[in-house]
Parts: C-alpha cells; sequence; structure tokens
C-alpha cells in the first residue's frame, strides 16, 4: 500500500516538457552516470557534482551506443552532414570514453591536424 504524500520526505512534484531530442539527451547523459534519471536531475537541478563511476553497466552502455553512433555514421557518410544530436552524442560519448581512460590524449585526426598546421615554408 503506497505511503500517503503528508508522510513523503518528497511530497512536492515537480513536472516539466521537453523535446523528444532534450528527452533523449538526459537518458543518456543519466545512463552513462550510473544514475537514476530522477537523481541525474536531482543532482544537476541542485548544482552537485556528478560523477561517472566507471563499472562494466556503464562499460557496455557506452559501447552499444557508440556503435549506435556509428552505425549512423556510416549510413550518412555519403550525404555529408551530421545532424545536431548526433553531433552532440558523438561529443559527449568522447569526453565520457576519455574521462573514463584517464588521460587525454589527442585523437589521431587531432595529431593529423598538429601536423598540417606544424609545416612551415621554407
Amino acid at each position: 500500500m503506497p505511503c500517503p504524500n503528508s508522510a513523503r520526505e518528497r511530497s512536492v512534484t515537480i513536472g516539466f516538457r521537453v523535446t523528444p531530442e532534450q528527452a533523449r539527451r538526459i537518458d543518456l547523459m543519466a545512463r552513462t552516470s550510473g544514475m537514476t534519471k530522477q537523481d541525474y536531475l536531482y543532482s544537476r537541478a541542485l548544482g552537485e557534482e556528478v560523477v561517472v563511476r566507471p563499472d562494466v553497466r556503464a562499460y557496455k552502455m557506452l559501447r552499444d551506443e557508440m556503435g549506435r553512433v556509428y552505425r549512423e555514421l556510416r549510413r550518412i557518410r555519403s550525404a555529408k552532414e551530421v545532424d545536431e544530436g548526433l553531433a552532440w552524442t558523438v561529443g559527449f560519448l568522447a569526453r565520457k570514453f576519455a574521462a573514463m581512460r584517464g588521460g587525454e590524449e589527442p585523437s589521431d585526426v587531432e595529431r593529423e591536424d598538429a601536423l598540417i598546421f606544424g609545416i612551415s615554408r621554407r
């Protein structure tokens, strides 16, 4: 039998509407944090730090999400255009993987860019 609202510590309900893309982003951020969506939103709304503790479940979720992103990128490779939602997801997941790895090492693309832009004329 549910507890009556007067006996609850959390007796106030706060609700808000988001777009489907915003909902997808919130879901992804909550899943990667290892927190429930409710706890994740509490922490973010109250300005508390969200610390991701890498575990097998978070790794599998990130792996699966990266697989989805990879399939989408292969599908649109010829279109030469990436929608804003996919670009955000790629950046978000890249930062999470870098944080799980520990140090930030430059990617192959960043290394190539540094070589190209570092070339001087004689």
